[in-house]
């Protein structure tokens, strides 16, 4: 990653960056996938980017079928929230889609017991579907 700050360098504040996410994360809710994935790619630029930032990037980029880059993204948003559910539920997804059926199924297994049901679910429908 650059060492250049370039939320300063074109003078955005917290605010703008904000707005930006806003914007990203609006296409994102009517499918428009690839415009999102622009908007998050953008804030990933900005140096200034989040956990959430990186997990959204991620999933658009599960959503767009470029799964080599939602990968490295995930595992990148993991570094900052190493159990987030959801981003290891896409890691998995990802691995799956890759063709890393071990390490996939493993990822799988152990979220198929998670407390929150959903990912529980999920979890559980993929070991169905790819095992």
């Amino acid at each position: 990653m650059s060492s250049i700050k370039w939320s300063e360098v074109v003078g955005w504040d917290a605010a703008a960056l904000e707005d930006l996410r806003f914007l990203g994360y609006a296409y994102l809710k009517q499918g428009k996938f690839d415009i999102a994935r622009s908007f998050f790619e953008a804030l990933i630029s900005f140096n200034e980017s989040t956990a959430y930032d990186l997990q959204t990037l991620g999933g658009l980029y599960l959503e767009t079928g470029q799964n080599l880059h939602a990968l490295s993204t995930i595992e990148q948003a993991l570094k900052i929230e190493p159990q987030h559910p959801q981003t290891l539920l896409n890691r998995a997804k990802a691995l799956f889609a890759l063709g890393y059926r071990r390490q996939a199924i493993a990822q799988t297994k152990m979220l198929a017991s998670h407390s929150d049901t959903t990912v529980a679910n999920q979890a559980s429908a993929l070991l169905l579907a790819f095992t």
